[in-house]
């Protein structure tokens, strides 16, 4: 911003200020001006003749909209035209036009500056030139003119051209333009034109340039951007990958309502990559690409509210082949667009789109709620990268759940509550058909003072089936099954408060919080079931946990007061009845530690007190500092275990699961090093201890000034190497690619 030299204004030895509306004389052709103008100066002298207040000395005019300061003011009130000389500073709806010479009119608020410098606000722009026209509220004019958008009077780089024009919420164009570092000349454009907006226009976007030594060669990307109404836009993106062929995508949004919105992708090319590659393949089908083929991808997310109650949604995913997101892994649509929340309405994409991902899925979901009951209706499609074929990937279309929440029954401590569910099991190859749940559950809430919870449950899962294949199985195509299960939560808390009176820490709470759940689900027949009904085991378990957490009450600055949960350690187990040798399960561990704001430690431990062994170790560490220096640590050990219920579901009586645990040992390590206030040091490493091989491994820096960045990373990875080289400027954009 720039700081308001020579405007020192003293106390005036003579001060007129004059409030008034400005009205033309008679027969005059001048405008009327909305509001009120203020007119401060040393001296002050009124020309009736020629209808003119000349001041001079520290003149302050404030008008609507803006302020004029000078050392002497020619002002006419019959034109409203101003002519002030001497060190002049306009400021017109944010923007500062500075000149030894300024003449402005304060109605149209145009004019003209010589010898002038112009900041506009809206984009940290400075323009500088013997002239500078004011032409309309958001135009600007400048002759041998230069612009950049970084502070001081020696900027890094500038733009330099005959003439230069701009508008606010547009664009800027040079003719006969240069690019200067410093006072290098590098570029040379008869015509240039940059970006001087700030909301939403049409135009291209930042190109992506890259280089993939292995997969794609040199790779190119124009997205051209199209602002079709305030409720609607779309994205083209015109991409070429050397080694490929031309792809081509859209990107179109709509926000018909903030109860209706939606995002479309789709893309499209001929891949003209012929690939042999033994190691490669789908369902163990290798990859010999000998000719082209037609690769494609589209995403749909769409959402509407009906009313508050009622909602639809959807998240359609397709690509062509198995193979998509292994080819195109370094930049794609859906890795720019992926996002684990949902702060961004048209950010959605809820798988990281990459080679490593297994599956894609799809889903339709229609959703009503009651006071008392919720009904869901979802469509689901899974597309199975591990398989050649997905005709044997079992989907469910439709699935149709009704939940009954928990209410009490006649006024009585007794609660009730139910879930209902139909689905329907559908796939090319294999068993399908019909399958019914009916879910009643009775609880008991009991409370002993305020010491103890204690929670009975008893419940009937009713399931039902028909299937409609031509499989023989030699079983039957239909039949049911009835369990009862039993069950009971007992949960207190114990809790002291420490009275630190400290600067930055107030109080300090310890909880201690046992929790007990005993589940029963007794042993049935369980011969007869089509593959698509999962089987219930035996249950006769007792789960036991304790968890214990550090809550600090902080003083903050202002005098408020805030909470943070500075520890969390808990500890569960699982003890089976049914196993007389191995009754006791792997003790699970969490465990959670921000003490202070640079410094987190996060671990999800297993252990088996049976073997003695670690089943399962991850670590993530995280340091920083105030000068934004900053090191992340993970670490990701697992021994292969398989059919193992899983004690994490206990505590509901229907829930039987298993979990597997893959083999594997990964260190993940990613730094960043401020060496100085302009230069950032980069390194990741991500690498399989198991197997001794380095996953990625990074190396990049960034250096940036107030205006300007360049970033360099070169990275390794299994299967490719790659070389990004950026640069931003403050105001243009950024440029660069993997």
């Amino acid at each position: 911003m720039i700081a308001l030299r020579r405007a020192r204004w003293r106390f005036p030895v003579i001060c007129l200020v004059i409030f008034f509306y400005f009205i033309p004389a008679e027969n005059s052709t001048g405008a009327d001006i909305k509001g009120p103008i203020t007119l401060e100066a040393d001296s002050l002298a009124y020309d009736k003749e020629e209808d003119t207040y000349h001041a001079k000395g520290n003149v302050l005019i404030v008008f609507t909209g803006g302020i004029l300061m000078a050392e002497s003011v020619v002002l006419n009130r019959a034109t409203n035209e101003a002519n002030a000389e001497g060190y002049v500073m306009l400021i017109s709806d944010g923007d500062i036009l500075e000149g030894d010479t300024v003449d402005f009119n304060l109605e149209s608020k145009t004019g003209v500056a010589y010898q002038g410098k112009m900041f506009l606000a809206a984009n940290h722009f400075y323009i500088r030139g013997p002239i500078i026209e004011k032409t309309g509220e958001a135009s600007y004019h400048a002759v041998n003119a230069t612009a950049t958008t970084c502070d001081g009077d020696a900027p890094d780089w500038r733009l330099m051209g005959r003439e230069l024009d701009v508008t606010i919420e547009g664009y800027g164009t040079i003719k006969e333009a240069e690019f200067l570092a410093g006072n290098v000349p590098l570029l040379y454009s008869p015509y240039m034109l940059f970006p001087a907006k700030r909301d939403r226009q049409s135009g291209f976007l930042t190109p992506y340039m890259g280089y993939s030594a292995d997969k794609l060669g040199f790779d190119f990307e124009l997205p051209y951007y199209w602002a079709i109404s305030e409720d609607t836009d779309a994205t083209f993106y015109q991409r070429y990958m050397d080694k490929r062929g031309f792809k081509e995508g859209v990107e179109f949004r709509y926000y018909l309502s903030k109860d209706t919105f939606g995002t479309f992708y789709g893309d499209f090319m001929n891949d003209v990559a012929r690939i042999t590659e033994t190691g490669e393949t789908t369902g163990g089908i290798p990859r010999d690409w000998q000719s082209d083929h037609k690769r494609w991808s589209y995403f749909l997310n769409h959402e509407t509210t009906f009313d508050p109650t009622f909602t639809l949604r959807t998240d359609i995913h397709k690509v062509s082949d198995s193979f998509y997101f292994k080819d195109f892994s370094s930049h794609n649509y859906y890795l720019d667009n992926y996002s684990q929340t949902e702060a961004d309405k048209f950010r959605k994409v809820p798988f990281y789109g990459d080679e490593t991902l297994g599956s894609l899925d799809s889903t339709v979901r229609l959703n009503k709620n009651w006071q008392l009951y919720n009904l869901t209706a979802l469509v689901s499609y899974t597309d199975n990268f591990a398989t050649a074929s997905n005709d044997a990937t079992l989907q469910s279309y439709p699935a149709i759940t009704l939940t009954g929440v928990k209410r009490p029954i006649f006024g009585t401590p007794l609660n009730f509550e139910f879930a209902a569910a139909y689905d329907y099991y559908y796939r090319n190859e294999g068993q399908k058909g019909h399958l019914f749940d009916l879910q009643p559950t009775l609880t008991l809430p009991l409370r002993w003072r305020d010491f103890l919870q204690f929670t009975p449950q008893m419940g009937v899962k009713s399931t039902s089936w028909s299937r409609d294949d031509d499989v023989d199985t030699g079983q039957s195509k239909q039949g049911s099954r009835e369990l009862y299960t039993l069950g009971a939560t007992a949960t207190t808390e114990i809790h002291r408060i420490f009275d630190v009176g400290g600067e930055d820490i107030d109080k300090i709470r310890h909880g201690i919080r046992p929790e007990l759940t005993y589940t029963y689900v007794p042993g049935a027949t369980q011969t007869d079931l089509p593959d698509f009904v999962a089987a219930i085991p035996e249950q006769n378990t007792l789960t036991y946990s304790l968890t214990n957490t550090l809550l600090a009450k902080l003083n903050e600055k202002d005098g408020g007061k805030s909470y943070l949960e500075f520890l969390r350690f808990k500890l569960s187990q699982t003890y089976d009845f049914t196993e007389p040798t191995r009754p006791f399960s792997e003790v699970d561990m969490e465990l959670d530690i921000k003490p202070i704001k640079y410094f987190s430690l996060m671990a999800r431990n297993r252990y088996s007190v049976n073997s003695g062994q670690w089943l399962q170790t991850n670590y993530d560490m995280n340091i920083s500092d105030w000068r934004g220096d900053s090191a992340t640590v993970g670490y990701r050990n697992a021994k292969t275990v398989t059919n193992v219920v899983d004690p994490g579901m206990a505590t509901s009586p229907f829930a039987a699961f298993q979990y597997s645990l893959a083999a594997g040992e990964e260190i993940d390590i990613s730094l960043k090093a401020v060496v100085t206030n302009s230069f950032d040091f980069i390194y990741v490493l991500r690498k399989d201890e198991l197997d001794s091989i380095i996953l990625e491994k990074t190396y990049g820096f960034k250096y940036h000034k107030q205006c300007w960045s360049v970033e360099v990373y070169y990275t390794e990875s299994q299967n490719d190497k790659q070389f990004m080289v950026g640069f931003s400027l403050l105001g243009l954009g950024k440029y660069g690619g993997k």
